[in-house]
């Protein structure tokens, strides 16, 4: 199908419904007049996780205003919303259905397998099937140059990890977290030490789910006893948690992931955001929505890259004053030797 603009945009609505038993999940109406419609099913983290939830939506959003798309979200708030809310996205009729992480693999897989002419993309997960396209980061990369800047900014020469759980989308950031961390080591003969992370185990520390912000508070509060000054928590809404120890601390920053915290975090959080570990998930959604309606979906995985710019690390904004010009220089050559394949990085995870 060819390209529609849509000849206006209309204003979000939210629209809430009742099933049988229990209330139905939230559903935001996008903006659209074509007859091409998509719907996308939240995790359990709900829509402003601040996070690859609220990142995937943004770029149905996009979308919405690029190509006239009929976009609505529905939203998990729990496990028991997964397999009902991609049931009734492929009930709208709709021939795209983007899901939104692990927990929602198995629905996908199944909703895929009985609707083989719905096209399916799942982000930070692989589920199988020929109509179902993977929406994947290799964030390890870009967590190497994350890690080297946090040994390199460091003053009490520890940094510190946590994941919400041991789940390969999250120990892919702390692998190349860790990495990073001692390719400074071994550039400038520190011995700046990871706390939260075991690569060779692949075990460290973890809170057990991604939205309890008092124990992502607890965990960094933790670290932070044991002398870490530099935090990257990956754990979605649970980072903030992270975010409100080290203010509280004071002298002690943090790392974001998926998405630029300066800009999605409450604005007080700011002084302390060194930079952020990112996702390109809003843009990859809107190419591989532009290319179904082109008639060009295709199955193959969406792999976010330093080289394609699927990944990268966020502005310093506020805290660029800590970071040297020969600290940048390094890690600008860092990037591009990642980029050339002079260094390779890797992990278990690696998609």
């Amino acid at each position: 199908m060819s390209r529609r603009i849509a000849s206006s945009v209309t204003a979000l609505a939210v629209v809430l419904a009742l099933a049988a038993c229990a209330p139905a999940p939230e559903q935001t109406e996008g903006a659209g007049s074509s007859d091409y419609c998509a719907r996308m099913v939240t995790n359990s983290g709900g829509l402003e996780d601040r996070s690859f939830n609220q990142t995937s939506w943004a770029g149905m959003e996009k979308a919405s205003e690029e190509f006239g798309v009929d976009a609505e979200v529905l939203v998990s708030t729990g496990e028991t919303d997964l397999a009902p809310n991609v049931a009734q996205a492929v009930e709208s009729g709709c021939g795209f259905v983007l899901t939104v992480g692990y927990e929602l693999a198995a629905a996908t897989t199944d909703a895929a397998a009985d609707n083989p002419d719905v096209h399916f993309a799942i982000v930070d997960e692989v589920a199988e099937g020929d109509n179902v396209k993977p929406i994947i980061f290799d964030t390890a990369q870009a967590s190497y140059l994350a890690g080297y800047l946090a040994a390199g900014v460091s003053k009490t020469g520890v940094v510190g990890t946590f994941g919400g759980g041991n789940q390969p989308p999250v120990t892919l950031f702390m692998d190349g977290f860790v990495d990073g961390v001692a390719k400074y080591n071994e550039v400038h003969g520190t011995a700046v030490r990871v706390l939260g992370w075991d690569k060779a185990a692949q075990d460290g520390t973890f809170t057990g789910d991604f939205e309890d912000v008092n124990k992502g508070k607890t965990v960094t509060q933790g670290l932070i006893d044991q002398g870490a000054d530099v935090i990257l928590p990956v754990a979605g809404q649970v980072g903030e948690g992270a975010a409100a120890a080290a203010l509280e601390a004071g002298g002690v920053s943090l790392i974001w992931v998926d998405n630029d915290g300066y800009d999605t975090l409450p604005e007080q959080y700011r002084p302390i955001l060194l930079t952020s570990v990112l996702k390109d998930t809003e843009q990859a959604v809107v190419d591989i929505v532009g290319a179904d309606i082109d008639g060009d979906f295709s199955s193959d995985p969406f792999i976010g890259t330093l080289e394609n710019g699927g990944v990268g690390i966020a502005d310093y904004h506020d805290l660029a004053g800590a970071v040297s010009a020969e600290l940048q220089a390094e890690i600008d050559q860092l990037r591009a030797d990642i980029v050339s394949g002079t260094i390779v990085v890797e992990s278990p995870s690696t998609p």
